[in-house]
């Protein structure tokens, strides 16, 4: 297993096709520094979960190499290799038990003071305190006792006590009210200061600020670069932003 993980993240000529027929990836090439934001984009049904899927192993690359600190991914336990990480994503889990408990499963032997230190910085503790028992509010099943929005800034708040060196992030917020969603973007924003983070992004304008945005169409990669360089290349990066601003109905398809 890795020691002191720093998160400097590389993709050395990756080729990957889920079939032998039909490549997907090709000769990608990316160096992730540690603490640097990569962005990825696309239309629905992109592919923009295929690269989160290689780098913790659930698909095996066909050729190429992808090294965290410079150690090939296949050369590590795929326990130990997916410990590094830490996610949020837009399929929520929570399970049945209290809010303290299920921010404190990011950190076995977490204390109450870490737990709520983590609510804080995901701006989930206000909200937590409004409820009758606190913290010792016990979450049903399928966690239907609150919104969308909560059970969001509940798994960042396990995320930041998980403190990962790398972060997966999934933006969608599409089903959350307009205050929620400035609440999660903000939270997210400051889980990923000083950590890599793999964004997948729903909402164009919250990634201007990547320091590179891969741009997926139909499983590819075609596009790469910052903000910046894709606006001026006027391709198909460019077209996706400026649908977005045009048209408010495609701002959840994206």
């Amino acid at each position: 297993m890795l020691e002191n993980v720093k998160g400097h993240v590389r993709f050395e000529h990756v080729y990957f096709s889920y079939h032998p027929d039909t490549p997907l990836i090709e000769d990608l090439n990316l160096d992730a520094q540690p603490g640097q934001t990569v962005a990825i984009v696309g239309p629905t049904g992109a592919g923009k979960t295929t690269l989160v899927n290689l780098l913790m192993r659930f698909y095996e690359i066909d050729s190429g190499r992808i090294t965290i600190d410079g150690v090939d991914i296949r050369d590590m336990r795929r326990d130990d290799l997916r410990k590094i990480f830490g996610m949020v994503l837009q399929d929520t889990w929570l399970f049945n038990g209290t809010i303290r408990d299920n921010i404190a499963y990011g950190k076995e032997g977490a204390t109450d003071e870490e737990i709520v230190a983590a609510a804080q910085a995901a701006y989930v503790d206000h909200f937590i305190r409004t409820l009758p028992q606190g913290y010792d509010t016990v979450l049903t099943e399928d966690a239907s006792n609150i919104s969308q929005g909560q059970k969001q800034l509940l798994t960042i708040a396990r995320a930041f006590l998980a403190d990962p060196k790398i972060l997966i992030l999934d933006e969608a917020t599409s089903s959350v009210d307009t205050r929620t969603e400035m609440l999660i973007q903000k939270a997210m924003a400051e889980l990923r200061q000083g950590r890599t983070s793999f964004v997948i992004a729903h909402r164009l304008s919250t990634i201007r600020d990547a320091d590179t945005i891969l741009v997926m169409n139909q499983g590819r990669i075609v596009e790469q670069g910052n903000h910046e360089e894709l606006m001026a290349t006027r391709g198909f990066y460019y077209d996706l932003y400026m649908s977005q601003f045009l048209s408010p109905v495609s701002a959840d398809a994206v």
